[in-house]
């Protein structure tokens, strides 16, 4: 059993044994040096860790047995050996799996510490800004007795706070306000607004959660516009189809007309041809938005209404998705849906993956509970490799095989009486739900039980701290959505830190995990199941499925009927099997789909990094009044008579800088309509993958010729003084306000984008 996990890990990505010994070796060899590092005085710590040289084994193991006693002196958290090997094994680029409780924000901090020692600039990516400050914050007496700054940064820190904060030695921020710093640095107009500095090492906390599950959700730099809002009158006659008039696929995840729905809305619109020139890239694309949000996308599901607004929820973490807009009009819809006023998602004017976001980085590495899983998608889209940490304590929890029904009812009584007979025990229990409506309703039953429960979900995350702080205390029962990047971690008797409270949970066997339904992937599973038994403590973990859960019902869609072996609806082990089975479907669509849509992103990500790196020599360099002056002489030289060289290089810049921002912005609206329509190439037999890159590409090769002619225009028309020029005159108006937001994941993009829909991007 050793020898073939060991080789599904390499397989998976996971680093040989032969690599992980050197780290042990080193560790050993560092004990050493303990007596030297404690004979050290704080003032001592700075300088004797500058003299050494992190690429010398010797070194390294000198460095660890000052990390281990600067860990216990100044944060009473002396390093655990494993912690040790954790952060090691980051410093080799690696991202490590370290279960939940075993100390990754310490091994990241010591990781961190060493690059720095090695002279880098290191930038520690959060899930969110609240872990961002908290880790920083609890982290800086380690690195204030190295010598090294460390800050944060939030989305309320200024401009100036956040250049002071890059300056630090180790910056802590969430992966989103890094990605608006970048994309904010093309709206700046001069060198010394810049605020992002040049990518060097990052170290991703909840690795799999951002290089994965959020590896594709763009990053929008917007601004205003007068672009208009779709036409209510679309909503009104979507919102009254009926069944007849629409169906979806198989899969669930895409909606269309039916003949005859599409003959009620040509009729009710007032006679009009949904196919024809005039309405197939417009009116039909605002229909096919307005089926969506209107027949797929769900309230306390897919997003809740709150405060006057629809606010999405991130599944993967089962908190409001702050910031996180749907793309291309289904934003408004969905708030037409709900009786809001639309709002405008503005122009875009860049945007960035998040895949994109890390892969400017030289050197990553990462950690998290479920690096594992994750490990093929870490090599193929990060050449990064995955190293298991063992824990300090053996695992002792209790991993009970699943429990399998025939119908979405049954399962739900046997989770509500398998609840009822472990509060009775006064054993703590948390319940993973999948959304907010499946949260309330099973705290519904409970309570019809008998049971009180606490609901942690998108409706209450401000108040998650205190809510999970409490779940493992005695009795306690916490209904909780999706738990990954939660960063708080469940101690058994509660937060109050009584020992007797903690011994009484632990004599009644620690924390009960109970999942109601498998995740689309193994790893969000085992993120939930590793909330129970941290750090040696006891714990059991149970899951309940059925087959009408949307897992099995979109996965496996020919599946035969089986028979429940019991009148409580238990289905056995066939019925686990068939559960199994449709979760590797959907691990294996989900890659595809990762796979697809990098291929899609992949060249505009090439064509940002040459805009950035020409909008950089620009605003950098007078390299816009040398190529002005190289097209237009004559003009130069009139100018030239008159105006301070100084003062004619900004003008030329701020010239240059406009069109050239303009020529980006247009081009990524154009790429916007390619994607829309680009389904359309697979009905004439080409590859729409293909066709989407040769358009593009086309179009992109006229860019710098266009925007240079335009700003040639601009140099020989516009109004230039001793005071500059002024574009607003000119009638050259950029964005009088601008925002950012994260565009909510695809829906549109079905396993392998086969099914062929008339609706906005099948790929972002």
């Amino acid at each position: 059993m050793g020898r073939l996990t060991n080789a599904m890990w390499r397989m998976l990505g996971a680093q040989t044994s032969r690599n992980q010994s050197q780290s042990l070796t080193m560790i050993e060899e560092s004990a050493e040096h303990d007596e030297w590092a404690a004979g050290l005085g704080d003032g001592e710590f700075a300088g004797a860790a500058a003299e050494l040289d992190m690429s010398v084994v010797g070194d390294r193991a000198k460095f660890l047995a000052l990390v281990r006693e600067a860990g216990d002196r100044k944060l009473d958290m002396k390093p655990f050996d494993v912690q040790l090997q954790g952060a090691l094994r980051m410093l080799e680029g690696d991202v490590v799996e370290m279960a939940t409780g075993e100390g990754k924000t310490l091994a990241g901090a010591i990781a961190a510490i060493g690059y720095a020692l090695d002279g880098h600039q290191v930038h520690v990516v959060s899930v969110n800004d609240y872990l961002a400050d908290r880790d920083a914050k609890w982290m800086k007496p380690l690195y204030d007795v190295f010598g090294i700054s460390v800050a944060s940064i939030n989305e309320h820190s200024t401009r100036e706070e956040r250049q002071a904060a890059y300056d630090a030695d180790v910056t802590y921020a969430s992966v989103n306000e890094i990605g608006f710093d970048v994309l904010r640095d093309h709206l700046a107009l001069h060198a010394d607004e810049l605020v992002a500095p040049e990518p060097d090492v990052v170290i991703v906390d909840e690795a799999d959660s951002v290089l994965v599950d959020e590896a594709l959700v763009p990053l929008i730099l917007a601004g205003s516009t007068d672009a208009e809002i779709p036409n209510k009158a679309i909503h009104e006659v979507v919102s009254h189809l009926k069944s007849k008039h629409y169906e979806l696929d198989q899969d669930g995840k895409n909606v269309s007309l039916t003949e005859e729905g599409a003959q009620f809305v040509e009729s009710t619109l007032g006679g009009i041809n949904l196919y024809d020139e005039e309405h197939v890239s417009s009116t039909l694309v605002h229909v096919n938005v307005a089926l969506y949000a209107y027949y797929l996308l769900e309230r306390d599901v897919d997003y809740i209404v709150r405060d006057g607004g629809v606010h999405l929820i991130n599944a993967s973490r089962g908190r409001v998705a702050r910031l996180q807009r749907w793309p291309d009009g289904v934003q408004a819809a969905v708030e037409y849906k709900e009786g809001l006023n639309p709002t405008q998602a503005g122009e875009v004017i860049d945007t960035i993956t998040v895949q994109a976001l890390i892969g400017r980085y030289p050197r990553v590495a990462g950690m998290t509970g479920t690096a594992i899983a994750a490990g093929e998608q870490f090599r193929q889209f990060y050449d990064l490799q995955v190293s298991q940490i063992p824990p300090n304590a053996p695992n002792i929890r209790v991993d009970e095989p699943d429990r399998v029904y025939d119908t979405k009812a049954h399962k739900v009584e046997a989770v509500v009486e398998f609840v009822s007979e472990i509060h009775a025990t006064g054993q703590p229990i948390l319940i993973g739900t999948h959304d907010v409506a499946q949260s309330e309703e099973l705290a519904y039953f409970l309570e019809r039980a008998g049971v009180p429960s606490v609901v942690l979900n998108a409706k209450n995350d401000a108040e998650e701290a205190a809510i999970i702080a409490e779940a493992g205390r005695r009795s306690a029962v916490t209904v909780s959505t999706q738990m990954a990047g939660r960063g708080t971690d469940i101690r058994l008797g509660g937060s109050s830190g009584d020992e007797a409270a903690r011994e009484e949970v632990i004599e009644l066997g620690g924390l009960c995990v109970v999942g109601t339904g498998r995740y689309d992937t193994e790893r969000l599973d085992n993120q939930l199941r590793g909330r129970a038994g941290r750090q040696g403590d006891p714990g059991r973990s149970v899951f309940f499925s059925s087959l009408e859960d949307p897992l099995v019902t979109k996965n496996l869609t020919h599946q035969r009927e089986q028979q429940p072996i019991s009148s409580d609806g238990s289905m056995g082990a066939k019925g686990v099997e068939s559960v199994e089975n449709a979760q590797k479907i959907a691990e294996g669509a989900m890659l595809q789909l990762h796979s697809n849509t990098w291929e899609y992103n992949k060249q505009v990500n090439e064509q940002r990094n040459a805009i950035v790196r020409r909008r950089m020599a620009v605003l950098t360099t007078d390299q816009a009044l040398t190529d002005l002056k190289e097209s237009e002489p004559e003009r130069y030289e009139s100018l030239s008579a008159d105006v301070d060289d100084e003062v004619l290089a900004e003008a030329a810049r701020q010239i240059v800088l406009y069109h050239l921002d303009r020529a980006w912005a247009d081009h990524l609206a154009y790429i916007a309509d390619v994607q829309a329509s680009i389904h359309l190439r697979a009905l004439g037999a080409q590859s729409p993958l293909e066709e989407f890159h040769k358009l593009i590409f086309a179009e992109f090769a006229k860019l710098a010729d266009e925007a240079m002619e335009a700003a040639r225009k601009t140099f020989v028309d516009a109004r230039i003084t001793a005071d500059g020029v002024d574009l607003g005159l000119e009638g050259l108006h950029r964005s009088t306000m601008t925002w950012t937001y994260l565009v909510h994941e695809n829906h549109f993009a079905s396993a392998g984008a086969q099914a062929i829909q008339g609706i906005v991007g099948i790929f972002r």
